[in-house]
């Protein structure tokens, strides 16, 4: 997006709909400015980190194998939901 916005008498701009879509900013929400390496400015959520996403470990989820118990077998619950 390079669209240009207008500043109002009250200094103030709109940001357009799919900019605040992207930055998941609605009413309420807090932004902030900083100024980049490169001397330009950046607005951003406030609160929330644009970092690059860290790779997902592979065994993130081997903690929880076996928590929640034996439970049910797959007949125990189809008879369930069926009413048979």
């Amino acid at each position: 997006m390079n669209a240009p916005v207008r500043v109002d008498d009250k200094g103030q701009i709109t940001l357009p709909q799919d900019v605040l879509d992207q930055l998941g900013i609605g009413p309420g929400s807090e932004v902030t400015f900083r100024r980049t390496a490169d001397g330009k400015f950046a607005i951003e959520r406030a609160g929330v980190s644009l970092q690059p996403a860290q790779p997902l470990d592979p065994d993130r989820f081997r903690k929880l194998r076996g928590h929640a118990g034996p439970g049910l077998t797959t007949d125990e619950i189809m008879e369930m939901t069926r009413g048979d």
